[in-house]
């Protein structure tokens, strides 16, 4: 997985990288085809906003986060895209279930 970290009005420093791979950690036992993931921090007067992209094989997934402390809109974001990993996790599973059914359906 490729990881992307950029910030606007914002350094970004080594334990903020470190937290942030650790959390995509969670991402990852859930999907572990991710592709790559650009992950932009900023902050704008009091408010810190965190907000990623990430492609996985054809599809892309983007969540943002607006809170007053940084490592709260990184959990928030992260929460936001592991939902929608697991979403589209399910799909795919539901969706070959499917058509595994379909096929043993028609052979008998």
């Amino acid at each position: 997985m490729q990881l992307d970290i950029t910030g606007h009005q914002l350094e970004v420093t080594e334990p903020i990288k470190d937290y942030i791979d650790t959390k995509f950690e969670r991402i990852k036992r859930h999907f572990d085809q991710v592709l790559s993931v650009h992950v932009i921090l900023s902050v704008e007067k009091i408010r810190h906003k965190s907000e990623a992209t990430m492609h996985i094989g054809g599809k892309d997934f983007f969540a943002e986060s607006t809170e007053d402390h940084l490592y709260k809109s990184i959990d928030a974001m992260i929460d936001k895209l592991d939902k929608q990993i697991r979403r589209h996790k399910s799909k795919l599973k539901n969706h070959n279930n499917k058509e595994a059914l379909a096929i043993n359906r028609t052979q008998y």
